[in-house]
This record gives structure tokens, sequence and C-alpha cells, in this order.
């Protein structure tokens, strides 16, 4: 092959440093910003955090770069117009369960206190294990039956159960222990009479067995309660009732009465020793109605204030000279992130009120007035692609007096309607859980029954979607549903 010079024109992109800083921020939550923002400042000396309130508005951006001083901006929130007594409600958590823990016989209320050395004596949280080890050196066991009690509690799970065979967990121990399976049986039989009530068990209904024998033998419905907590808890879990009343030989009334008395139990007491990781949402933008229209704004809260660390900005304007390349460069780097900070709050608040706009309706009517938006129509109104829509709306969430939601929960596919139009999927899944709150318990509504009540209104949607949509909601089939 003859080898020659060829001259050719072509395109490509080329991401820059700083444009690739601007993009990795503005997919960032805002928790990722502050972490970010303080590794930069810990390698940059030119950047400064500013604590506290100063001059500035609270949540402002400051900075340097300016005509006149040429190394100064400031970023401030747009003002909402809104009046001191107007505040947006928190949102409302929804939690579906079989289980009641607020009217449990051993649910514990405690007083609540604002002091700080309460509030610092409570976060100081104790394990299962040691909740149990200590009420066993109280006990008037021998040394030898305590070992055996405290080697069972090392293998509980973080619910409280014994998940490991006694057999198996004897073949296991050193012959020199010199521990008997019916040594492990009688110290389990120990270990539950521990407090939480229940701890120990075996399996759930072993759980629930043990809370109800602690309760008081005149406890109206005891015995059927404990029948089907030891003999038939997967007919209860299938919402068999007839052959329960066959099996318990009583009425609707008293196995209505023995099932509440179950859904009262802990069917997890060790988790209220487990450590959770909470985790706290903090709002970026907050939506507000000013004169008769919704406006979006920044939350000024979430907004770091930055500015040039003015001594060394000074020292290096003192000596430039070859020698200071090398800070140069860290006050361009710090530059650009002020920027690239104040141009992600801006795009934020764009792509916020473009949304605030399109769904005006969910904020005066609630989820089932939520009309069908794709990212792709926001990209257009804003001018921007949809990849960055996309980031823009990653873990960015808004505050409206319907509640805290991210910025996704604005966008939905849509359904097709008799008239022609369109149906957002969010209103539908709104639907469907009124449709589900207003049924009768005795005869809950199949996912086709509810498809064909849905037709009725002009929406059109297949069973299957309908399941699709109630399994995302987590709410149970109708067999599951059904009650006395």
């Amino acid at each position: 092959m003859k080898h020659s010079l060829q001259l050719k024109l072509s395109q490509h992109l080329t991401l820059t440093p700083q444009l690739q800083q601007s993009i990795r921020l503005l997919q960032m939550s805002t928790l990722e910003m502050d972490q970010e923002l303080d590794a930069f400042a810990q390698e940059n000396p030119f950047l400064e955090r500013v604590e506290g309130v100063g001059d500035a508005e609270g949540g402002s951006v400051d900075a340097d770069a300016g005509e006149g001083k040429p190394d100064e901006f400031m970023l401030q929130p747009a003002p909402t117009g809104s009046s001191a007594d107007e505040s947006p409600a928190e949102p409302a958590a929804l939690t579906e369960s079989d289980w009641d823990q607020n009217d449990s016989p051993w649910s514990a209320h405690d007083d609540e206190d604002d002091s700080d050395d309460y509030s610092l004596h409570r976060a100081e949280a104790v394990d299962l294990r040691n909740h149990l080890n200590a009420q066993l050196g109280v006990t008037q066991l021998s040394e030898h039956d305590r070992r055996i009690v405290a080697l069972l509690i090392d293998v509980l799970n973080e619910d409280g159960y014994l998940t490991q065979n006694l057999d198996e967990l004897a073949a296991m121990l050193p012959p020199e222990l010199e521990i008997e399976p019916i040594e492990l049986s009688t110290a389990l039989r120990h270990l539950q009479n521990l407090d939480p009530p229940g701890v120990g068990a075996r399996d759930l209904g072993e759980c629930l067995a043990l809370q109800l024998e602690i309760l008081p033998p005149d406890t109206p419905y005891l015995e059927p309660a404990l029948a089907i907590a030891k003999h038939h808890l997967n007919l209860l879990a299938s919402r068999d009732f007839i052959k329960l009343k066959k099996l318990l030989h009583c009425n609707d009334e008293e196995l209505r009465a023995a099932q509440r008395l179950i859904t009262r139990l802990n069917p997890r007491p060790g988790a209220a020793f487990a450590s959770l990781d909470t985790r706290y949402i903090q709002h970026d933008v907050e939506v507000q109605k000013v004169k008769g229209n919704w406006v979006a704004s920044l939350n000024p809260d979430v907004m770091p204030r930055l500015r040039i660390n003015r001594m060394y900005a000074d020292i290096l304007r003192r000596n430039r000279d070859s020698g200071s390349q090398h800070l140069s460069s860290q006050m361009q780097e710090a530059r650009w992130m002020i920027k690239n900070i104040q141009q992600r709050f801006d795009t934020i608040l764009r792509v916020s009120q473009a949304i605030v706009d399109r769904q005006r309706n969910f904020l005066e009517h609630g989820a089932v007035a939520m009309r069908p938006l794709v990212l792709r129509e926001i990209a257009e109104a804003v001018s921007l692609h949809e990849s960055t829509i996309s980031r823009v709306t990653t873990q960015k969430y808004m505050r409206t007096p319907r509640g805290i939601f991210e910025l996704k929960y604005f966008f939905g596919s849509s359904c097709a309607t008799e008239t022609g139009g369109a149906c957002s999927s969010t209103a539908i899944r709104a639907l469907i859980k009124q449709l589900v709150a207003a049924e009768t318990p005795q005869k809950p509504l199949s996912d086709s029954q509810i498809a064909d009540i849905l037709a009725k209104q002009g929406i059109v949607v297949a069973r299957r979607t309908v399941a699709k949509y109630r399994e995302s909601m987590q709410i149970p089939a109708v067999s599951f549903r059904k009650n006395l």
C-alpha cells in the first residue's frame, strides 16, 4: 500500500475541564455538592466558604470576578414575594402494613424533650445483643447456663429471630464446651423469657405465640388468636376466612377480634434496636403562589456562600511572575468552581419554573390532575439538551404546598383517553389509590374491575397496566386486601 498525506476537515466535541466540572456538579445532589466543595476548598486555598450570615443575603454565592473588582461576583436568590404566614405543608408519609405498631401492648411512647442533653442521650442507641446481655447479667442462672444463653444471643438476626437449628448449632460447638442439645433447648426458653417479647423465636408463628402467651389469661379472644398463631397463620395470611371459621368453630365477630389482636403484635421484636441509616432530604426549590401565579424560587439554605480568599488574591497580584503560574492556575480553578455553582443553581431554577408552568393543575388539585410530561418538552422550553434535563431532575427536590417531591416525579408517560386526549400515568396511579381506599373490605376491587371503572371515566388502560401501577405503589393483590 502506498503511503500518502491527506488533508481532512472534521468536527468533534471537546470536553474542557471546566465543562466536565459543570456537568459533574449538575448531576450531584445537594449533599454531594457540599462534600465536593469541602474537598475542593481543602486543596485550593483561593476558594473560601463563608459560614454564618454576612452582609449579603443568606444563601448567596459570593466570589471574585468583576469589572472594577476583578475578583468578586454575587448570586442572590430571587425574591419569592411570599408573606411570613404562608408556610407550605410538609409531605405526608404513607406506610402500609398489616402490623399496627402504635397499638402494640408493649409499644413505648416516650415524652419528647427538646433539651440538647436529652437528645444526645437518646442518640446513644443500645443494640439488641447488649440489651439482652444486660438482662442476662441480673438473672439467677448459673455461669454455665449464662454462657449458653449468651451463645444463642450472638446468633440472633437483626429482627431477634433464631434462624439456626438447635441440632445444627450443637453439632458446630467444640466438644470441650460439653454442651448437650437439651441444654440448648433449655437456654432457648430462658432467652425467650427476656425482653422484648417474642425474641428468640424460630419463625413468625412462634414469635406471635410468645407475645400472646404473656398476655393476661382473661384477654378477650386470646384462645382463637393463639390457635391461629400456632397452627393456622398461613390461612390468615391468604385470607381464607371460611376455612378458619370452620377450624376454630367461631363466627365472623370472633374471628375479626382474634385477627385484630394478632395484628397488634410485633412481628419483628428486634427491629426497634437496629441501627437505622436516617437520610434527610433538603429541597432545592420552593414553590409558592404569588398574586395568582405559581412561582419557583431557590432554597437559600442549600446555596453555599463562596468567595475568593482576598489574602491569597493580593499575594498573587503583587507577585505576577513566571513562578506564580501554579497560583494563577488555582485562582482560575476557584473562579471556575464559583461560576459553575452559579450556573448549576440557575439551571435548576429555570427547569423547575418550566415544570411548575406545566403542572399548575397538580399544584391546584393534586396528583389526579397531573398532566403527561416528558424530558424533551422541558428541554425545548429552556433550550437545553435532554441529558441535561435528566441530570437536573435527578436527586433534586421541590417543596410544594402538597409536599416535597423529586423533580422526576413530575414526569410521566401518557395513556390515551376516549376523547383523544392523554392522561398522565401519575394521575392514573392516584385514581387507583383512591379506588382502593374507597373499596369495600369484604369485596375488594380486582384489577379488571379497576380497569373497567377507569374505562367508564374515559381512561383506556389494560388490566396488566393496572396491576403494574398497583404493584409499584405496593398495594396488595385483591386476595390479600379481602377482610371480614
